[in-house]
């Protein structure tokens, strides 16, 4: 496991090392990285020495890196993958998130192992076998509701394995590692971290009669992810670790995001320590913000908790999946090079550089950046004439009353560029006289137990003040403000009155805060790697589809092993021409326009007159099909793989197609 059952570990995602560490600064106990190659991320990639810094880093808090090899590799990927993960173990790296089982069946070092959302976990028995296989922390699927979370927690060991949850940001309207239309349309697979985001896009939507029932909507964009009000019931269902998705966000994000988190976490952490059970940060210090957290201040879609608590109406980002931003007014004047506004809130001030935005008729979202804000004094202070930086001719229906949304605002970038934290390790300073020398020994003892000690050789003198010189010592020896290390207490353990320069002072605290660094550093340890059970543990299904997205041999041996009989390839080796499920997901296109026959039960005048028909989606050429398995309420979007794109893929592949089992094997007579 990655934490003990009692802790809870806040973890942040990093774009790069320099964004790693602020996610340290402002209280991630955990970052996970791109490694130099095969993250889910195909830009997001990081050299080894960069990595190094960011884990010296984060160890000085005992926080850990996680290095993210979440893709699925294709055979001659794997020893160039198995030697970036030798790469990463050696810089000191905490543990490794994989999605490709081929891994396991490698010469890895002993690192620990961390299932990707990109695995599928759903249930209870997927869950105890990626534990009984030798992962340690798994991430579950983010459309899991609290039973279900609390059924997979009730079916593992919280010694052996540790359940992680998305707590906040965007959304993959696919269970994670179930969409293939990016590769089916353009060749550039989600899986080997390179998806397109067609789920972002306007459709049209039409029924089984060919009407229309929706209009360049955006049906499969789903509003961000904010657990912020369902954390201590996440903890009551066994979540221990908190993600934060974003690993192509900027700085900003990262702080406000992480610091957001961080406060509600140590709250409650706070509130358990009088319980039977209390709770307890996964990593050392406490942080300090120089602003006020406030997750409307990123770039997000509207905000839903998704199926925590079961299926809601509200989920989608149909209109636009771009970021609305917040209310600030409304127009009251359109010129020739300005735009004048009121402001809801007196208070309001708008700054150069600060996005607008607005619906246009046809509810598209339209920018507004502002080269120049002036506030009209003889009209009050709501009043403003900003200067655009484009056009205004170029506002498509901007009118008097359009109502405008403020989506960046230029005094809270500013701010997040500044230092806005401070993190800190409480420590007790002790100071007394030297039992083996003529001196005094300064000894701290941080919050972790961790002990360090400094001596000096100093003649006894007396001081001409006592409470004066006492006073100016203690000061002195608790002034930590250049460490990473915050005074609690300063003792004066002294049998006599001491005067002690101060630059002595200062070096004895300098010599016991290097000698306290030495100590964590030494203490230091890594996270073990988990032993798979033996023998092996059966997969919970005895055949795969190209759903299982098996693109290795490595990959397929893992599955034999575990005693799968039946073993198609992924989607990505090309065996599936036709047309198949290119992306599952819980998100139900009928059921948010109120189109599904569940809702219509009991309701007079309309059950039995709605059914759960097909529906087509089209985009420009594009064309797929929404079929509905209600069983399991889960939607199927259906296409095939674009001829195009078959044929690029075949010309540049650099071996066979892969071809396992494609039927079950005939048993030995």
């Amino acid at each position: 496991m990655s934490v003990l059952p009692h802790q809870l570990e806040l973890l942040s995602p990093a774009r790069d090392a320099d964004i790693g560490i602020a996610a340290i600064e402002h209280g991630a106990d955990a970052v996970y990285i791109g490694g130099p190659a095969f993250g889910a991320r195909a830009n997001a990639g990081n050299p080894i020495a960069d990595l190094e810094r960011l884990i010296r880093h984060a160890h000085r808090f005992n926080a850990r890196i996680f290095i993210t090899l979440n893709t699925i590799l294709r055979d001659d990927e794997l020893e160039a993958a198995r030697r970036m993960v030798w790469q990463v173990y050696e810089a000191g790296a905490d543990a490794l998130i994989v999605q490709d089982m081929g891994l396991l069946e490698l010469d890895l070092p002993p690192i620990q192992l961390h299932a990707s959302t990109q695995t599928d976990i759903r249930t209870p028995e997927k869950a105890r076998f990626l534990q009984d296989a030798g992962l340690s922390q798994i991430v579950l699927a983010r459309e899991l509701d609290l039973q279900q979370i609390a059924a997979i927690r009730a079916a593992t060991d919280p010694q052996r394995c540790t359940l992680e949850y998305f707590v906040h940001g965007a959304l993959c309207v696919a269970y994670s590692g179930q969409c293939y239309i990016s590769h089916a349309h353009t060749g550039r697979s989600a899986n080997r971290g390179d998806c397109s985001q067609a789920c972002r896009l306007p459709y049209q939507v039409l029924d089984a009669q060919g009407r229309f029932i929706a209009h360049e909507k955006h049906v499969l964009s789903i509003k961000d992810n904010n657990q912020s009000a369902n954390l201590r019931a996440l903890i009551d269902a066994g979540v221990r670790s908190f993600k934060i998705e974003g690993r192509y966000k900027d700085l900003g994000y990262v702080k406000n995001i992480t610091a957001h988190y961080r406060q509600l976490l140590d709250a409650l952490i706070d509130e358990s320590e009088s319980s039977a059970q209390p709770l307890a940060r996964a990593s050392s210090g406490r942080t300090r913000f120089f602003f006020t957290p406030d997750p409307l201040q990123n770039f997000q879609r509207g905000f839903t908790d998704y199926f925590t608590h079961g299926r809601q109406q509200d989920i989608g980002a149909f209109d636009t999946p771009k970021n609305p931003g917040q209310p600030i007014g409304w127009v009251t004047k359109v010129g020739a090079n300005f735009v004048e506004l009121e402001t809801e809130d007196a208070a309001a001030v708008l700054h150069n550089g600060d996005g607008l935005c607005y619906f246009d008729l046809q509810q598209e979202l339209v920018g507004l950046a502002i080269n120049r804000a002036e506030r009209i004094a003889e009209r009050g202070t709501n009043a403003w004439r900003v200067f655009p930086k484009d056009a205004v001719a170029g506002c498509k229906d901007l009118r008097k009353g359009t109502t405008l949304h403020r989506n960046r605002d230029m005094d809270w970038v500013r701010m997040l560029e500044k230092k806005s934290s401070e993190r800190r390790i409480a420590v007790w300073l002790r100071l007394q006289e030297a039992e083996d020398m003529a001196g005094l020994r300064l000894q701290l003892t941080d919050e972790d137990g961790n002990t360090a000690s400094a001596q000096v050789q100093l003649a006894h003198a007396a001081p001409k003040d006592e409470a004066s010189a006492a006073q100016h010592l203690r000061q002195t020896l608790g002034q930590l403000g250049d460490t990473i290390f915050s005074a609690l207490d300063v003792a004066l353990d002294l049998p006599r009155p001491w005067f002690v320069p101060a630059s002595l002072a200062k070096q004895l605290r300098r010599d016991a805060i290097a000698a306290l660094e030495a100590a964590r550093s030494a203490a230091w340890q890594r996270l073990p790697r988990a032993q798979a059970v033996q023998p092996p543990a059966p997969y919970p299904e005895d055949t795969l589809s190209y759903l299982a997205n098996v693109f290795n041999h490595k990959a397929r041996d893992f599955y034999a092993k575990h005693g799968v009989k039946v073993i198609a390839a992924a989607y990505e080796s090309h065996e599936e021409t036709g047309e198949v499920s290119l992306m599952i997901t819980k998100h139900c296109v009928r059921y948010s326009m109120s189109l599904c026959p569940k809702q219509a039960k009991g309701v007079t005048g309309v059950q039995g007159t709605i059914r759960a028909e097909p529906l087509t989606l089209v985009n420009g050429s594009e064309r797929l099909t929404l079929r509905f398995d209600c069983k399991p309420c889960e939607m199927h979007v259906v296409g095939k793989i674009k001829r195009p794109v078959l044929q690029q893929a075949r010309a540049q592949q650099h071996e066979a197609p892969l071809r396992f089992y494609t039927a079950r094997p005939e048993q030995a007579r």
